[in-house]
């Protein structure tokens, strides 16, 4: 696996378990959190998503789903 592709998986762990531990969390607050542009993020938040790992209840807010979820660390 690409040294890229390998941060980017990280990063996208890390922001699930950011909002898993936080609650209702906004893009903003992410991309302060990570150092990234809002625009990483919200492709970050994008494959979440897709993954049903989480959901925007409110525009611009982010919250986990009750989907099961084995994170390895």
């Amino acid at each position: 696996m690409k040294p890229s592709t390998n941060r980017m998986l990280t990063r996208i762990k890390d922001v699930y378990l950011y909002i898993k531990e936080n609650g209702t969390v906004s893009t903003r607050e992410l991309a302060d959190a990570f150092g990234s542009t809002p625009r990483t993020i919200q492709r970050d938040l994008n494959v979440l998503e897709y993954n049903d790992l989480i959901s925007s209840p409110r525009r611009g807010k982010w919250t986990t789903t009750e989907k099961k979820v084995k994170v390895t660390l």
